[in-house]
């Protein structure tokens, strides 16, 4: 692994997307969302999640997949942070998600499909993805997301569940992942690791991984916006992403590209991140 700055004195606030401020600002205002979550679906979910790990994961560490483990390391490392449980689950689907509750062990859950996927920088961006998550206590409303994904691949009405889901809480998990991203590029700080990460979530697998052309994907990326240019293409994309819990992976990869060649990045990156360009209000704050 190459030598990377190390963020000493990083906070959320330091790299969360406005967007993100902005969803789950709106998101505090559903009365009672928060502790029913905390006190009701969280124990719930916690024990649930322990078992199924315990029972059909296994647990990385210095000793059992040491490589994962010391990607794992140095990412919070990176991001300064204390580093939480990560299991590697056997499962086709690429994929990886986090839980945490305040004051419990918190834990990221990698499937065994992404790795064989990705190149271990990628498996880095990856953790440093969902350490986002953990940096920015997105736990509240990303267990409830969490939750009813699971329903809805393992009940019978699970599909139903996740149509009910409110609008509120999908266009903050969309918003998060936006955070969590650039969370990714902190890791790596390397846009094109991460760009690469969701070109290969959006059209790739083991066998095509080698052939990928990054330069067109991310022209690709770029080229996003252009269909909004009339009023049916807007639409056209808010129906698509309306019910997504993330957001297309082209427009992640546009934005992570955006926000790689942004002063605001570079400063994270060149000097202390106790200072920094609040895009949310404007202005320098000190934190």
């Amino acid at each position: 692994m190459t030598s990377k700055t190390v963020l000493t004195g990083l906070r959320a606030n330091h790299f969360r997307h406005p967007l993100d401020l902005q969803a789950t600002q709106s998101l505090q205002q559903l009365p009672g969302l928060d502790v029913a979550i905390r006190s009701l679906l969280g124990p719930v979910a916690e024990q649930f999640f322990q078992l199924e790990n315990i029972a059909s994961s296994v647990l990385v560490g210095p000793r059992q997949l040491p490589e994962i483990h010391a990607l794992l390391t140095e990412a919070c490392q990176v991001l300064d942070i204390e580093p939480p449980q990560l299991y590697v689950k056997q499962h086709p689907m690429p994929n990886a998600y986090t839980f945490a509750m305040r004051g419990r062990q918190p834990f990221i859950v990698v499937h065994t499909s992404l790795i064989d996927l990705l190149t271990p920088a990628e498996i880095q961006a990856v953790i440093g993805h969902e350490l986002g998550h953990l940096k920015c206590d997105h736990s509240v409303y990303l267990t409830l997301a969490n939750i009813i994904t699971l329903a809805a691949s393992q009940l019978p009405l699970g599909g139903v569940l996740v149509q009910s889901l409110q609008s509120q809480i999908l266009e903050w998990v969309r918003c998060a992942e936006f955070t969590c991203d650039r969370a990714a590029l902190l890791v790596t700080q390397n846009a094109r690791v991460v760009a690469s990460v969701l070109m290969k979530l959006a059209g790739g697998s083991p066998a095509l991984a080698p052939q990928l052309n990054l330069d067109a994907f991310i022209e690709q990326a770029r080229s996003y916006d252009s269909i909004s240019n009339t009023q049916l293409g807007e639409l056209m994309k808010q129906m698509r992403t309306s019910e997504l819990t993330h957001p297309v992976p082209v427009l992640r990869a546009k934005e992570i590209d955006r926000w790689a060649s942004t002063q605001d990045y570079q400063r994270l990156l060149q000097s202390s991140p106790i200072q920094y360009n609040d895009e949310a209000t404007g202005g320098w704050r000190n934190w």
